[in-house]
């Protein structure tokens, strides 16, 4: 058998026969335990020292989706989303009054990460009720924030997670060789949910987010992760957005995606073409990134 490249790593033969051995050998262990294992047995760790062990998690889930591995069940309550849906609303997210204002008469608005689990799952269940491809939690590093007017109440959440492995479009744009792309995708970050609270009706308010969030993601990132982030890529369904809160808030359109999900491999799942909007944070990004 081949040496592997999954979950931005090369797995050996060897390493493979490991994984396979462990998971015989803890046959009472859940993903979760062998996860850690795994990742604190190959201090595979983040830039910031934290063990990264659903990086590890979506390791075993590529290998066993490979059928390389067969991984043990999962367990009542496992799996990435809480086992009960949160109870309370710590966000403050629920339906509000409608809000119509002038931007101006919100700001200096308030633009926090989210911190707390609880927070997460309010900011989940927001996703899931009002963004029209629901919310599936992010695996890997990731960011999510929550902004409000100035007065408090809540207006909107965005979420960044890991760049798609390929897109022909952002490579092109960049302009690095598939061995750079390996070493640097991490330094890409995906703006893959935004939501404006749907009795929230503030113009401009779109483009001032994403100007707040890319004023502060990649130093956010760095004390998150120990890594700066170089570039963001978003891609917008173009038959329900036209793209103008990005346009506006300076982000390039370089192309449109093949119609492919970013997890086929095969091209066995086609889903409707996107456009490719990408934003620069900093000036020297392709020296870095062609590296």
């Amino acid at each position: 058998m081949q040496t592997l490249y999954v979950q931005g790593r090369w797995i050996a033969p060897e390493q493979l026969d490991w994984i396979r051995q462990l998971i015989s050998e803890q046959a009472h262990w859940g993903r979760f335990r062998l996860s850690v294992h795994i990742a604190e047995q190959w201090d595979w760790r983040n830039g910031a020292g934290q063990l990264k062990d659903m990086a590890a998690r979506s390791l075993l889930l590529k290998l066993e989706g490979r059928r390389l591995i067969e991984l043990p069940r999962r367990r009542s309550g496992g799996g990435s989303r809480p086992a009960r849906p949160p109870q309370s609303d710590p966000l403050g997210l629920e339906t509000q009054p409608l809000l119509e204002a002038e931007l101006g008469q919100l700001r200096p608005l308030n633009f926090q990460p989210v911190q707390s689990p609880a927070e997460r799952q309010g900011l989940a269940r927001l996703l899931a009720a009002h963004h029209y491809l629901g919310y599936i939690r992010p695996v890997g590093e990731n960011l999510s924030y929550v902004a409000r007017a100035r007065c408090g109440r809540p207006l909107a959440g965005l979420v960044f997670g890991a760049a798609a492995w390929k897109c022909a479009p952002r490579d092109q744009f960049i302009g690095w060789s598939p061995s750079a792309r390996q070493r640097h995708l991490h330094r890409l970050a995906n703006h893959m949910r935004f939501v404006v609270l749907p009795w929230v009706r503030v113009r401009h308010l779109a483009s001032h987010l994403l100007s707040l969030a890319a004023g502060r993601l990649s130093s956010d990132w760095q004390a998150k992760y120990g890594h700066a982030i170089d570039l963001l890529e978003s891609f917008v369904q173009r038959d329900r957005f036209t793209g103008a809160c990005y346009r506006a808030a300076n982000w390039i359109c370089v192309g449109q995606t093949q119609g492919r999900s970013r997890n086929d491999g095969a091209r066995g799942f086609p889903v409707l073409r996107k456009a490719v909007y990408l934003y620069a944070l900093s000036p020297d990004f392709r020296s870095v990134l062609q590296t």
